[in-house]
């Protein structure tokens, strides 16, 4: 099966009106302990609950588990596969006004988004939008992180 096409909003207007609406949903995404392991790598990050299976095993969650921050980052991949936005000169991240982490992501499972459009408002040079991203996991019944991310359209 492939991969859902992402959803394309050109330009202010189009963006505008997409306001309040689910704009889709990402295809699934395998979280392994090689992934884990780099961004532990890169972060610094070697607690054991992420690192070291062996001792994860007897730990709360019966294995290893991805970090938090590595869920999060991974909203940059999700978010281009579920959203196309055009007609503006750049698209820039400028932060987030919220993010909760509701459950563990256990290695060896997998992650998809949804993201939803909560706002579109004006600043100087563009828009700034607000996307809701909430990722889930196959493997929990709560959503892993739920994330509103500020974007800026540049035109």
């Amino acid at each position: 099966m492939s991969a859902p096409e992402p959803v394309v909003i050109d330009g202010p207007d189009a963006l505008v009106a997409a306001v309040g609406s689910t704009l889709g949903v990402s295809d699934w995404l395998e979280v392994d302990q090689a992934r884990v392991d780099l961004f532990a790598d890169a972060t610094g990050d070697h607690q054991w609950i992420h690192t070291d299976p062996d001792r994860a095993a007897g730990g709360p969650y019966g294995g290893t588990i991805a970090h938090g921050y590595l869920t999060l980052s991974l909203t940059n991949w999700f978010l281009p596969r579920v959203v196309e936005v055009r007609g503006f000169s750049a698209g820039v991240n400028y932060g987030v006004d919220r993010v909760r982490f509701p459950a563990a992501v256990p290695v060896g499972s997998r992650l998809r988004a949804t993201v939803e459009l909560l706002a579109a408002d004006e600043v100087p040079g563009g828009l700034q939008t607000t996307m809701r991203i909430t990722v889930e996991c196959d493997a929990t019944d709560r959503p892993v992180c739920v994330v509103d991310a500020l974007s800026r359209w540049l035109v």
